[in-house]
């Protein structure tokens, strides 16, 4: 198993980067978050999980140990492969994730493109005693802080996640006042709230 990879970043794309590791490029798919962290030509350490198919090897890569253990944590439950466990790390935090199962929260889940209502209320069950409690605070997961690259950055991650062009443009747009909010006040937008309410009102439209 590889357990991480550590080196330069040798390119970035909307689902995933490329760490050069002793003169190779190790092909990584990340979730926003992660990649938001990332910049090009700087050194990086990513935690990773190799999938194994029939006709493939692919590297999952993570900001910390924690999302790792998660990301394989959630395939122990039937019906859930590697991108679904991506997707939904995109959208939630591991300990917002445990919080959402804990408390027996549907509608977290069903926030996450792929599963509806019947799959949550299979997962809440399948996982309850697997992903543990939470251990950080109470409070929304906090991602990395983006200035002006959040338009691409949210825009990149809902076409990973399987939207079409047309939605995503007008999910950028719905929440286009929040991230400007953000700036104003003296902030920077983050990616993984904005996400969040990009997904939410993806759902209200449907």
């Amino acid at each position: 198993m590889i357990a991480f990879v550590s080196g330069p970043v040798a390119a970035l794309a909307p689902d995933a980067a490329v760490v050069e590791v002793g003169g190779i490029g190790m092909a990584v798919q990340c979730t926003p978050n992660t990649l938001s962290g990332l910049r090009m030509g700087e050194q990086t350490k990513l935690a990773t999980s190799l999938v194994v198919r029939e006709d493939s090897l692919t590297l999952y890569g993570f900001a910390d140990d924690d999302e790792r253990q998660t990301f394989e944590l959630l395939q122990t439950a039937s019906g859930v492969g590697p991108r679904l466990a991506q997707a939904m790390l995109a959208v939630h935090s591991p300990d917002a994730l445990r919080r959402a199962v804990a408390s027996g929260d549907e509608k977290a889940l069903t926030a996450v493109p792929g599963i509806g209502k019947k799959g949550a209320q299979k997962l809440l069950l399948e996982l309850k005693d697997r992903l543990g409690e939470p251990v950080g605070s109470a409070g929304p997961a906090v991602g990395s802080p983006v200035t002006a690259a959040w338009r691409d950055q949210l825009h990149a991650a809902l076409i990973g996640l399987g939207y079409a062009t047309r939605e995503a443009d007008e999910a950028v747009g719905a929440v286009a006042p929040q991230a400007e909010a953000a700036v104003a006040e003296g902030g920077t937008p983050q990616v993984s709230q904005l996400l969040k309410a990009a997904l939410q009102s993806l759902n209200r439209a449907r």
